[in-house]
């Protein structure tokens, strides 16, 4: 049964706004994570599984080649770079100390094999390379990277290099790490591929992927290791296990086992401890409304997106689902017109809203029906004010 509302019209504005936020989960039990930051998010539902500092500026160390990768994947996709196309390698970029992939001097080197330098090595040489064909300067490319990262919608993050090497004007958040890890796995399905090798061998060196999560056996498939002494160990980290997909950030950790135990125990307990619940699907009928002035008494009214939420399996027992309009809709009425939502609310979870739209058209009654209509409306009016 549909809930009357007399202020419908400023819930579905909220709509809106709410669809493309993070929304926190009806929480099951977790120990405080040891990480300094860290966040967990159901991809399917935009839902935060669990977070800590997850605003909190930090620095971000060779997470940040996940921006260089983003950039990189762009101008292969946009035609400016191909993947078999040599690369010069500068003095800048030879020089770079800490992680290498151990790239020669003038040398000229495919692309392809300076992403998989980059994202598997995490070769700091390799990423500079990378940088310096796409931005002619690293100053110029993290420029670049930092406008490109705005538009994403990574409002708390600049970069000043390619390759997250100490800067303090050099940071981001674990949230927007997060946002930048889901576009990569969403805009580059075709080079998403390279955070997931496990090895790649160059001038016989042979090079292991640092990301722990790939050798445990729980989905995992990327994303990218990072340390510094300023940052702690960090990783962000993405995994899939029956059509769903988890994106971990944690930073801040105090070692590479510290780093993999923690990664582990918070993907674990998120595929283990909460479910994905679908509970309508996009172009059901939820509910009829009915229609004063119209040629139907009543119009079905329709979902356009699939109502689907995440919730600890505690919570799920005390789901509600509700369909709110502002009955009676008044003729006419197009097909397609938002008239209504439906309202999910569980334990411990955000209120959840979806619109509501008008399966088909109602046309207006003519004149002389109109006036019956209201005739009648007024007979009506008048015999429940003499009960």
């Amino acid at each position: 049964m549909s809930t009357v509302c007399c202020w419908v019209n400023r819930i579905v504005f909220a709509i809106v706004m709410s669809c493309s936020a993070t929304i926190p989960l009806a929480h099951a039990e977790i120990a405080e994570s040891p990480a300094r930051e860290a966040i967990l998010i159901d991809e399917s539902t935009g839902t935060v599984l669990y977070e800590k500092n997850a605003d909190q500026r930090m620095p971000t160390a060779s997470m940040s080649k996940t921006i260089t990768a983003y950039m990189v994947f762009d101008a292969l996709k946009n035609g400016k770079l191909t993947l078999d196309q040599k690369i010069p390698i500068s003095e800048r970029a030879w020089r770079m100390q800490g992680s290498k992939s151990f790239v020669e001097l003038g040398n000229q080197i495919a692309v392809e094999d300076l992403i998989r330098g980059m994202l598997i090595q995490s070769g700091n040489d390799a990423t500079v390379a990378l940088a310096e064909a796409l931005g002619g300067t690293e100053e110029g490319f993290a420029a670049m990277a930092t406008a490109k990262a705005k538009e994403l919608g990574m409002v708390h993050t600049n970069f000043a290099n390619a390759t997250g090497w100490p800067d303090p004007n050099h940071y981001s958040t674990a949230r927007d790490l997060s946002i930048l890890a889901e576009h990569l796995i969403h805009d580059f399905p075709e080079y998403y591929h390279y955070f997931s090798e496990s090895e790649y061998t160059y001038h016989g060196i042979r090079q292991q992927n640092r990301d722990p999560l790939l050798k445990m056996n729980i989905g995992a498939d990327g994303l990218k290791t990072g340390h510094t002494e300023e940052s702690g160990y960090g990783l962000m980290g993405s995994a899939v296990k029956n059509n769903r997909r988890l994106i971990l950030i944690i930073n801040g950790l105090d070692s590479v086992t510290a780093r993999a135990d923690e990664a582990a125990r918070l993907m674990t307990w998120g595929f283990t401890a909460t479910d994905v619940y679908r509970l309508l699907k996009a172009g059901t009928t939820v509910d009829t409304a009915s229609v004063w002035m119209g040629r139907e008494a009543h119009v079905p009214l329709v979902l356009k997106d699939d109502v689907t939420v995440t919730l600890s399996k505690e919570a799920h027992a005390g789901l509600k689902v509700d369909v709110i309009t502002d009955e009676p809709l008044i003729a006419p009425l197009t097909e397609g017109q938002n008239v209504g939502v439906v309202r999910v609310t569980a334990p411990g979870m955000t209120e959840q809203t979806y619109p509501l739209y008008t399966g088909h058209a109602v046309v207006k009654l003519g004149f002389v029906r109109r006036l019956g209509a209201k005739f009648s409306y007024f007979i009506k009016g008048s015999e429940s004010e003499h009960e």
